[in-house]
């Protein structure tokens, strides 16, 4: 596949003195309750992968067998298999507490050990001369919670990461149904935790987002709880759900709840609106994490969606002072100002 020059828009830039010293372009897309496009900027049709951005969907078959359920699970289990965690102790113990009810353990967990996200949490292992391990991987949440729908649906453990594998067939399913997409037209890989993932159209990721709290024609009332639930439990604990310094903490703890979000690797970030029943997508092309967080900041305070205690609370994650190694500030960088249609002006 030919890369080619983009001709998306510039989103995010930094600036040094009064020089803009490089930038970020990218794409983004809200959709409204009917999956209506009501602004877009960039090429929408533009095909990636969610990555992380998927979890909110990848546990739907196991609530739709009743094993989330009929193990014992509440909406905090549920936070954590969604999360993209930093690998903090709160995490460590939320994903422990789903392994230990399935009687099984970390050596299970098949996502590959990562570095905890915080410096601080990475010395205290090197302190106590200990190595990451999986269970401080941002997904193995998500792998507990794989294992336990395989534990739940007596389904094999030893290759749950297979694409072939029925709970990845399922999720496959599920994805295609929330993306509005054929099975057949979803692109196909493999995840940074080694799960099979799909990719799609940004639009379509934006449409997913909608599709969580919009009743749709083809959502019967046992989807529509499970999508309620999931909600409500990444809003409940948000802290689970990423951690500290995190954007997608942040935006749910200060909203609380008004406004849900995912972060994805490579530069995603999902987001719904509940009250509104709008999804909005977005997608850097350089893959650079964090300026997502800033292009989402600008289109909900250009939409309205936060109120000015809101946005000041959440400022720091809009525009980001830059400190060189003495400490002196250098410059930051900030998403450039976009202007919505006329008629979302009102909103």
């Amino acid at each position: 596949m030919t890369v080619q020059e983009s001709s998306n828009p510039i989103l995010v830039e930094n600036i040094r003195g009064e020089v803009v010293e490089s930038f970020h372009r990218g794409s983004f897309c809200v959709v409204d309750q009917h999956g209506e496009v009501l602004w877009s900027e960039g090429d929408i049709q533009q095909v990636s992968f969610p990555r992380s951005a998927l979890k909110y969907f990848q546990h739907i078959p196991f609530l739709l067998s009743g094993g989330f359920d009929a193990l014992g699970f509440t909406d905090k289990e549920l936070a954590i298999m969604c999360a993209s965690h930093n690998g903090e102790d709160i995490h460590l113990e939320a994903v422990n507490a789903v392994l230990h009810r399935i009687s099984l353990k970390s050596d299970n967990l098949k996502c590959g050990p990562q570095q905890p996200t915080l410096k601080k949490d990475f010395v205290a292992l090197i302190k106590n001369d200990k190595e990451p391990s999986c269970m401080h991987n941002n997904c193995s949440g998500k792998h507990a919670g794989f294992l336990a729908h395989c534990v739940y649906n007596k389904l094999s453990l030893e290759d749950y990461l297979s694409p072939n594998h029925l709970l990845h067939v399922a999720i496959k399913q599920i994805t295609a149904l929330f993306y509005e997409m054929n099975e057949s037209e979803l692109a196909v890989g493999v995840d940074g935790c080694s799960a099979p993932i799909f990719g799609m159209p940004l639009r379509n990721q934006a449409l997913a987002y909608k599709n969580l709290v919009a009743p749709m024609p083809w959502k019967d009332q046992r989807m529509e709880q499970i999508c309620e639930r999931i909600v409500q439990a990444v809003a409940e604990y948000p802290q689970l759900v990423a951690g500290s310094k995190r954007y997608c903490t942040d935006l749910m703890k200060v909203t609380k709840g008004k406004i849900i979000g995912k972060t994805g690797a490579d530069g995603v970030y999902c987001l719904t609106v509940p009250h509104k029943k709008w999804g909005i997508a977005i997608k850097i092309d350089d893959g650079k994490m964090g300026p997502q967080y800033q292009v989402a900041q600008e289109i909900l305070l250009k939409l309205n969606l936060l109120t000015d205690e809101e946005a000041k609370e959440l400022e720091g994650h809009w525009r980001c002072d830059n400190t060189n190694f003495a400490g002196n500030y250098v410059g930051y960088s900030a998403a450039v100002s976009l202007t919505p249609p006329s008629n979302l002006k009102s909103f």
